[in-house]
């Protein structure tokens, strides 16, 4: 895989480089509630700009079904990465027609365009390969070289990410090669103990990960709303929590496996219960309560670790070599339910292993509940391309940056 540091050994002064980056941030309306994606991808854009290349950044956000929607507008992106910039970034207002071909023809060396969002067109997104193919020869039309920058999309077979590398001489950006090769340490000769911690919403999201570290961590510890199918599975009831019923029979094979192979399964101790989800806009006070975690009351929710779980985790985090986090303890989002993921957090502040946030409302909960980023060893942009890399997939968007 050719980096971009290569690429300007090269020369890119006037050629028009594009950058697959991922702007995919949160919105409150037009106001980004977190730009570190946006701040991801500057060390390359600056590079690039600064060698007097002629950058065309381009992205997703969200899902907006192959057709403009403003609510998906990479427009308030565009502005911040000007902002962060210190210079004015030209944006244009579709994909590939009359205002992306005339803005990049606009530029000039050292300038940067942001294209509107990708998936305003179908064939960035679709499963046909000819559509696909068609969209990406005209995205190549604006450009003479490709760099790779957006590894939260890697693991997406689409346009942008997949098809346009094979038309264009292409290397990988900063953040990619970072990525990567912190993955690597998680995959490879892994300093251990080596401890992960896996939260949020659904244990079918995970399924893929934990077959794939049952085979390779010393200490798997459950949490966020997938903990509950866990509990279910030892035999508890969970009152109202999240719970995906099917999975049991999956949950249950994987703790007999890990039984077996000698990896520590940790599970809550006690959970903090409300009687319904809480209102995340009003952060109205949710009336919560805590309990043992083989006791959850009838109509209660779980929506967080309890005390003695934080103590727990945190003292099972405290030896570790490498530890990989991903997903959230709880509803970090409202007060009432913040401290099992705040808890996760200082712990792997307070350990001396490598620690790697590996994205998604992870790296969100860090920003959010006011840690320092550079205090951990790595914050990954991306959340499911890091699972899936972890699981030993192949990666659309870094098999195509191979030659």
């Amino acid at each position: 895989m050719k980096t971009i540091d290569e690429l300007l050994t090269e020369g890119v002064a006037g050629r028009r480089v594009f950058v697959r980056a991922d702007l995919n941030v949160p919105l409150d309306g037009t106001t980004i509630t977190d730009d570190g994606r946006i701040r991801a991808v500057l060390p390359t854009v600056a590079k690039l700009a600064e060698a007097g290349a002629r950058v065309v950044v381009a992205s997703h956000l969200g899902r907006p079904e192959g057709a403009p929607d403003p609510a998906f507008s990479l427009a308030p992106a565009a502005a911040r990465l000007g902002e962060l910039l210190g210079a004015d970034v030209a944006f244009a207002t579709d994909t590939v027609g009359d205002s992306a071909r005339s803005v990049v023809a606009g530029l000039t060396d050292g300038q940067v365009a942001v294209l509107e969002n990708l998936r305003f067109n179908a064939g960035e997104t679709s499963k046909d390969d000819a559509e696909r193919g068609a969209f990406a020869d005209r995205l190549a039309e604006l450009a003479d070289v490709y760099v790779g920058d957006g590894f939260g999309a890697v693991h997406r077979k689409h346009a942008s990410v997949f098809d346009l590398p094979a038309r264009l001489p292409h290397y990988a950006g900063y953040l990619i090669a970072t990525e990567v090769g912190v993955l690597k340490k998680l995959t490879t000769d892994v300093e251990r103990p080596y401890a992960v911690v896996l939260g949020g919403a659904k244990v079918s999201d995970k399924l893929g990960v934990i077959d794939h570290l049952l085979e390779r961590a010393d200490r798997i510890l459950i949490g966020g709303g997938m903990a509950y199918t866990f509990l279910k599975a030892q035999g508890h009831e969970v009152g109202s929590s999240l719970l995906q019923e099917d999975q049991i029979p999956v949950v249950q094979e994987y703790l007999r496996r890990a039984e077996e192979k000698g990896v520590e399964f940790v599970l809550p101790v006690d959970v903090v219960v409300a009687p319904a989800f809480p209102d995340l806009k009003t952060k109205a006070p949710a009336h919560p309560s805590t309990v043992a975690a083989d006791a959850i009351p009838a109509g209660r929710m779980g929506l967080d670790n309890g005390p003695e779980t934080n103590k727990l985790y945190a003292s099972k985090l405290a030896d570790a070599a490498t530890v990989f986090w991903n997903g959230p303890m709880g509803v970090f989002e409202h007060p009432d339910f913040a401290d099992g993921t705040r808890a996760v957090a200082q712990a792997l502040l307070d350990s001396s292993a490598f620690t790697v946030v590996g994205g998604g409302d992870s790296a969100a909960a860090v920003r959010i509940l006011g840690f320092d980023e550079n205090a951990f060893g790595h914050i990954s942009t991306g959340g499911g391309a890091s699972l899936e890399y972890l699981e030993g997939k192949t990666l659309p968007g870094l098999a195509a940056l191979e030659d």
